[in-house]
């Protein structure tokens, strides 16, 4: 499927874009440790040369923390087109400003920055609006713009469908645009509370924001992985009557009960889940429904082997529960990634009951990080270390990868260090020390100091 997609890109040629993603190597043949992908379930780290200014605009950033993502699972198991061996992944990290090219005059060497998982020109029409996930000018994918019609920004670490941007799980990157994809974080912020304002923090507060979370509201959400959790923060916070979550892995519904308190449905008990929603909220069903899941795990016989045959490349099962489970006039918001087509999406219950079906898309963090950072985090309002269960070193990201996708109990969201963090990276009271991945007791991951 890759070597597919891979020469279907080649033969359409790439779409000419103000941002690249080719990246000159620093001049004294200095190396550094990254993550690469080489094939389904086979990541490996390398050394690969670091990232030098390569355009006038471009950062170089040491890094001082990054993570592994749900969505990252989906590169594991080769369900994103056009990766290429040797790829640097990872799209969630922050560090200290190591070398900023001619243009860039709002940052400075050894400022700590966090960097947006997408990368905008900011200056098209969409970055203007702060939509910098829109970007029109930094994702030369013709294969993206084949398959939708039109191209998100360029994202880090993310495939050739995103651009082909070197990612951050690893010791530097290359930021283009610098001056607009890396916030400025105050040096009393540790990086446990800074860094997943580079994703997950904007995507899940865009989940519940865009699909229109209202006081009194009730809200059922697929998906209690990090972004599942803090979007149940969130619809607390904007006043939801009641939140239901929906996943089937123990630790993880215990963990969102214990956490934040709301009910929980394992699907593994309750195979009918639009009916044990009734059960629960009444025949009316919930006001908003969420899927913060993931499309390559079919539940039923009949889309495993459609996807087995790969006569789909997602799955339907999650968007048809929300459309059966919500109210009429109800809304649904889609924020899991899906990458590509579905069979059987029950189109009838869409359209008779009205319900408002929102693409969320990939979150504009730019529109958002300021806002989360100053009245959330700094007030003290919303505390993100909450789903923060480990700390390991880069060098056990291959294993990480595994226990993250075995879904190992007692671990819920990661974050990695370099060999620059404890120079330069600040951490936080409460939050987990150093631990290795091997080290963790088989078939589980005892969660670390956890707040």
């Amino acid at each position: 499927m890759q070597t597919a997609a891979n020469a279907f890109q080649n033969y359409l040629g790439n779409v000419g874009t103000e941002v690249h993603p080719e990246s000159e190597s620093d001049p004294s043949g200095a190396k550094m440790k990254a993550l690469a992908w080489f094939g389904k379930e086979d990541v490996r780290i390398v050394d690969a040369p670091v990232p030098a200014i390569t355009e006038p605009d471009d950062v170089i950033v040491k890094v001082t923390a990054s993570t592994i993502c749900g969505s990252d699972l989906h590169l594991y198991h080769g369900e994103i087109l056009a990766m290429q061996k040797g790829d640097i992944l990872g799209h969630e990290f922050m560090g200290v400003v190591d070398k900023v090219g001619p243009n860039v005059k709002n940052l400075s060497p050894g400022q700590r920055v966090v960097a947006s998982f997408q990368i905008a020109c900011g200056e098209c029409e969409f970055c203007q609006k702060k939509l910098s996930s829109m970007c029109d000018r930094t994702n030369n994918s013709s294969l993206q713009q084949f398959m939708y019609g039109t191209r998100d920004a360029g994202f880090f670490g993310y495939s050739h469908m995103t651009g082909g941007f070197a990612g951050g799980q690893a010791e530097y990157v290359r930021v283009p645009r610098g001056n607009v994809n890396l916030l400025p974080i105050p040096d009393h912020v540790p990086d446990e509370q800074a860094l997943y304002l580079s994703d997950i923090l904007p995507t899940s507060y865009h989940a519940v924001v865009d699909t229109g979370v209202e006081k009194g509201d009730t809200v059922a959400i697929w998906g209690l992985g990090p972004i599942g959790l803090y979007a149940a923060k969130w619809a607390q916070i904007k006043g939801a009557s009641r939140v239901i979550a929906i996943d089937r892995v123990p630790f993880r519904l215990q963990f969102a009960q214990e956490k934040l308190g709301i009910e929980t449905i394992n699907f593994e008990e309750h195979k009918d889940i639009p009916k044990r929603i009734r059960e629960l909220v009444g025949e009316k069903g919930v006001d908003v429904a969420i899927d913060c899941g993931s499309f390559h795990e079919p539940k039923t016989l009949a889309h495993k082997v459609q996807k087995f045959l790969m006569l789909e490349t997602d799955v339907p099962e999650t968007l048809n529960e929300m459309l059966l489970s919500v109210r009429k006039m109800g809304r649904c918001g889609i924020i899991a990634a899906y990458a590509g087509f579905a069979n059987g999406v029950n189109v009838g219950a869409l359209m008779e009951k009205g319900v408002r079906l929102i693409g969320n898309g990939q979150a504009p963090v730019h529109l958002y990080w300021k806002e989360i950072l100053e009245e959330f985090i700094l007030s003290g309002a919303f505390d993100p270390t909450f789903v923060l269960t480990h700390r390991v070193p880069l060098e056990d990201m291959p294993a990480l990868y595994k226990a993250f996708d075995e879904r190992v109990p007692g671990l819920e969201k990661v974050i990695v260090d370099t060999k620059f963090s404890k120079e330069f990276g600040k951490r936080g009271k409460g939050c987990p020390p150093l631990s290795r991945v091997g080290d963790w007791k088989t078939g589980t991951a005892k969660p670390q100091g956890v707040n």
